[in-house]
C-alpha cells in the first residue's frame, strides 16, 4: 500500500500512478490523498475536536474559507460517530476512539482517496465493526477507500464494495 500511496522511501519502484485518469505527481498525490497509519500519535492534552480542527486548518488550502474547514470537522464527527466524544481529552481515549480519530484527522483534510493501514488492528470484533461502519459512511460520502485488513469478521467483510485478496 505504501507504493500505491507514493510513500515508499526505500528500494526501487517503477510504474505510474493515476488519479482520476491522469498521471499523478507527488504534489497531486499528497493533496488528494490521506494516509492512516497503524500507530496513533497525537497531543494527549488536546480534545478530539481540536485535533480534527488543527488538521483541517493545517492541511486544507488557505483559500478554503474557515467556515468550510469547520464544516469538514463537523462532517468527520458525524461520519465517524464522534459527537459524544468531541470535547473529550485525547489522553485516556480507548483504542476504538483513537482509530476513529486517526481516520478523522485524515478525513478533515478533505482527501478524495483515503488509505487505511490496518484500521482494526488491536480492536475486538465489536469495536472493529463500529470503526469499519464509520469507514463505510466515509465511502458512501463519495470518497475512495483503500484498506489493508487482516481477518475481518463476516460483518466487516460485507462492508466492502471490492476486494483484492493476497
Amino acid at each position: 500500500m505504501d507504493v500505491i500511496a507514493n510513500r515508499k522511501t526505500g528500494g526501487s519502484m517503477s510504474g505510474q500512478i493515476f488519479l482520476n485518469g491522469y498521471e499523478a505527481n507527488d504534489l497531486a498525490i499528497r493533496r488528494s490523498t490521506g494516509y492512516c497509519e497503524q500507530m496513533d500519535m497525537y497531543s494527549e492534552a488536546a480534545t478530539i475536536r481540536e485535533a480534527l480542527t488543527f488538521s483541517a486548518f493545517l492541511r486544507q488550502d488557505s483559500e478554503v474559507p474557515d467556515s468550510a474547514k469547520y464544516d469538514s470537522v463537523k462532517e468527520c464527527l458525524t461520519l465517524l460517530d464522534m459527537w459524544d466524544i468531541a470535547d473529550q481529552i485525547i489522553r485516556g481515549s480507548s483504542t476504538k476512539q483513537m482509530k476513529r480519530l486517526t481516520i478523522g484527522v485524515e478525513l478533515a483534510a478533505q482527501p478524495s482517496v483515503l488509505f487505511l493501514d490496518e484500521p482494526t488492528r488491536g480492536l475486538d470484533a465489536r469495536s472493529a465493526t463500529l470503526v469499519m461502519d464509520g469507514v463505510r459512511k466515509v465511502a458512501n460520502s463519495g470518497r475512495t477507500i483503500v484498506c489493508t485488513i487482516h481477518p475481518p469478521s463476516m460483518e466487516v467483510f460485507f462492508l466492502f464494495d471490492s476486494l483484492l485478496l493476497l
